[in-house]
């Protein structure tokens, strides 16, 4: 697109319309998601993804690509949130952490294999294909991914929801008692939420203004650390299989605190830990450039691990009915952070040590922040805002008498025999 002199300009403005993208995806599939469901939702993203990714690769201008890019962002913000909500829903409070975690950490691994993409194919028609092909063989996600047994429970759809649950009791080769069973059944009240519950319960409102803290210092910190790749001196291509495999063990770590610390003080962790990174930065002399690319790789191993640990907290903060509403909400600040990066970056032609000090002091303040939100580890998920003011339910690790292990699992002390309290399985 011949992207020189004075167009050069567009390769930024290009990244913060694919920030925006990811801005308006969160605005819009938040709430489409908690309205017609989890798995449909999904497969519009994926449909999205998959088509305006192939129609990229043959733009004839790079404005038209632009409009494009934008597109496909909505999507892919979407589905970034999506398949969290779905996989939390399904999975039990000892595995939760473990199965989401793990979801993430394929985004590590794709960002790995993109630099053997473009390493291997320099046409970025080419390499536009071959990145959104893949997308295509999803469409089997039809026939293959269930909705979320919890959505269908606050929506009143309880057949779908018992045939769902009977499902994955096959599937795992358990029995289901009926009577346990027929007690699946419709919430009596507040089956539904909206934005507006997150700010009218004094609970949620505390945690939502937190959370909006949190997930815009995320992107502020993971993105300002990202953008300065070129810094490092390095081959384009090895940078980016150096920065994705920095995140396999961020993300693998993150498994291990959120078990043994918790969510609250991991996610404060990380952010402290992350913005102390970028503040020491500021003291390290220019002349010692491998000190300050280990302590950028130590941030950005740091940013990562947060940004892997607010979204399972995030999850298990808000409750069902208006969960993809909130993570939708907090992820529109996440974009917001990630828009304004660049132009935090633009404020070290002032002073070179402002982008590192905004960069390092707002996940501090933001790390504080997070002693206001509560504990969640392993508790079960709340469903309706009204389970909010019944306090947590939490679970002994080391000693659960049958009663209570059958009550919060879904799981019978009777061997190849299930019973039915959750949709966990």
């Amino acid at each position: 697109f011949n992207l020189v002199c004075h167009r050069k300009h567009l390769k930024e403005t290009s990244q913060s319309v694919f920030m925006s993208g990811l801005l308006a995806g969160a605005l819009i599939f938040g709430p489409l998601c908690d309205w017609i469901g989890r798995k449909a939702s999904l497969l519009v993203q994926l449909l999205l993804t998959a088509f305006v990714g192939l129609a990229t690769a043959f733009v004839p201008s790079f404005e038209f690509y632009m409009v494009l890019r934008f597109a496909v962002a909505t999507a892919v913000s979407g589905f970034m949130i999506s398949t969290v909500t779905l996989l939390s829903e399904w999975v039990s409070p000892s595995w939760r952490t473990r199965a989401v975690i793990l979801a993430q950490f394929t985004f590590a691994l794709g960002q790995m294999v993109l630099a053997g993409l473009a390493y291997g194919i320099r046409n970025w028609r080419l390499l536009q294909i071959a990145g959104a092909v893949p997308f295509l063989l999803f469409f089997s996600y039809i026939w293959i991914l269930p909705e979320s047994a919890r959505w269908l429970l606050t929506q009143g759809r309880i057949e779908e929801a018992k045939q769902l649950v009977q499902k994955a009791a096959s599937v795992n080769k358990r029995k289901i008692s009926p009577e346990l069973l027929n007690q699946l059944a419709p919430e009596n009240s507040a089956s539904s939420g909206n934005a507006l519950d997150l700010f009218r319960h004094p609970h949620l409102r505390k945690v939502t203004l937190v959370l909006i803290c949190v997930w815009f210092v995320d992107s502020l910190g993971y993105y300002g650390v990202s953008l300065q790749v070129g810094d490092f001196g390095l081959d384009i291509y090895l940078t980016q299989l150096i920065f994705g495999a920095s995140e396999v063990p961020a993300r693998l770590l993150s498994i291990f605190m959120m078990e043994k610390l918790g969510r609250k003080w991991s996610q404060m962790g990380t952010l402290i830990l992350g913005g102390l990174m970028c503040i020491i930065i500021i003291f390290i002399p220019e002349d010692m450039p491998l000190v300050v690319t280990v302590l950028a790789v130590v941030g950005k191993f740091a940013t990562s691990a947060g940004f892997t640990i607010s979204y399972l907290y995030t999850i298990e903060l808000f409750p069902t009915v208006v969960r993809q509403t909130g993570m939708g909400l907090v992820s529109i600040f996440s974009r917001v952070g990630g828009i304004l990066t660049p132009l935090v970056l633009l404020l070290g032609e002032y002073r070179k040590e402002l982008p590192m000090l905004i960069y390092g002091s707002f996940p501090i303040g933001a790390g504080i922040l997070c002693f206001l939100l509560p504990e969640t580890r392993g508790q079960a998920l709340k469903d309706t805002i009204q389970d909010l003011d019944q306090g947590p339910s939490t679970r002994s690790p080391t000693a659960v008498s049958p009663e209570k292990e059958m009550e919060s699992t879904g799981r019978s002390s009777t061997p190849g025999v299930t019973t039915v309290s959750s949709t966990y399985f």
